[in-house]
């Protein structure tokens, strides 16, 4: 194994992070193996996520200048470490944004999210996947082979997206058959979330946003209802489309104090909120009014359990993350990608697919 001394560095282009508000497209130093079970990937495709915003936002302190951000995208296996068994050079693999080491108690809990050794490390802690190439620890627990003829700009959704959706938000929600269930906030997480809601045949879906554009792509992906809480009332809403009971689930899917306020207001007796929003200041839990209301409020960071299943799920065509891509870039261009994103209203974004040519 060779040691930083005197390994021979070869350069590469990525997105690099420079503090809030900074980022830069520059040339950095190749990653290599490092432990046995690492495996160095190429990128073929990659995404932004709402989480790099918060991280521009300097809403994740613990990222550090000169970064490499990204923690999805899609590869091809470049070289494996010697204790690697799953994967070898060639293979097209699908990169978790959760990197789990299989044997630490948070791993055996299936808790892969709060491994001892990874977690969330890729671009928060470790240099990501938005770069030309990318060392991924413990490939073994961390990638997952792509089916031959699989949409792999569909399978970039896989990466985060929708186990995030999912396990987050529709599993800690509980959502059954029957329920009525508002999902607050209409980027592409809570999209990913009506998506993947639909799983258990909810009697009503409530969109709640700010940008009509999005609202109504949720009204095509199965919504029963929209609500734009800029020019309507969302509370009373909700309210009304319910006989004053309130919902069943609440999913938070923005981060941001009025939101999470806002599904403590509409649960009903017995319900459950179910936080996805990564948030960065402080949100009032208003306890002299949910005390007596046998509420279950949950939060998770998504620990990628369902990304076989959910595999199993697209490649079978049952269901198509693809519909949330919106706009494409090369790679190199991903600076404009990021203004792309940062402006979805103007922009009428969802998700982008960022290709290394």
């Amino acid at each position: 194994m060779p040691s930083f001394s005197t390994q021979k560095y070869y350069l590469m282009k990525a997105l690099v992070y420079h503090g809030p508000g900074k980022i830069e497209w520059e040339e950095k130093p190749k990653p290599f193996i490092l432990d046995p079970t690492d495996a160095l990937i190429k990128i073929y495709k990659t995404t932004i996520c709402g989480t790099d915003l918060h991280i521009l936002k300097g809403d994740v302190p613990e990222v550090a200048d000169g970064r490499i951000l990204g923690h999805e995208g899609v590869g091809i296996v470049e070289e494996v470490g010697s204790a690697v068994t799953g994967f070898k050079k060639g293979d097209r693999v699908l990169i978790s944004c959760i990197s789990g080491c299989g044997k630490c108690e948070y791993c055996k809990k299936g808790m892969y999210s709060h491994c001892e050794k990874g977690g969330w490390i890729l671009g928060h802690l470790i240099d990501g996947t938005q770069a030309e190439y990318v060392r991924i620890p413990f490939a073994d627990n961390s990638l997952y082979h792509i089916p031959e003829g699989s949409d792999e700009e569909a399978l970039v959704m896989l990466s985060d997206i929708l186990p995030t959706a999912f396990e987050c938000g529709v599993l800690n929600g509980q959502v059954k058959p029957g329920d009525t269930v508002a999902i607050v906030g209409a980027g592409p997480i809570g999209l990913a979330v009506l998506l993947t809601a639909q799983f258990y045949t909810p009697a009503a879906t409530i969109m709640v946003d700010i940008d009509d554009n999005r609202l109504q792509v949720a009204g095509t992906f199965g919504a029963t209802h929209t609500i734009n809480s800029s020019t309507e009332n969302a509370f009373e809403e909700i309210m009304n489309l319910t006989d004053n009971k309130g919902v069943d689930v609440a999913i938070e899917a923005v981060g941001i104090p009025t939101t999470f306020e806002l599904c403590e207001s509409i649960i009903a007796p017995g319900g459950r909120i179910a936080n996805v929003g990564v948030h960065g200041k402080s949100v009032s839990l208003h306890l002299e009014k949910l005390w007596s209301k046998n509420i279950t409020i949950t939060t998770r960071l998504v620990d990628t359990v369902s990304t076989s299943m959910l595999l199993k799920t697209v490649t079978s065509k049952k269901l198509d993350p693809a519909k949330l891509i919106t706009h494409h870039f090369s790679l190199k261009d991903i600076v404009n990608a990021y203004d792309t994103f940062q402006n979805a209203a103007r922009e009428k974004t969802l998700k982008v697919i960022l290709t290394n040519d």
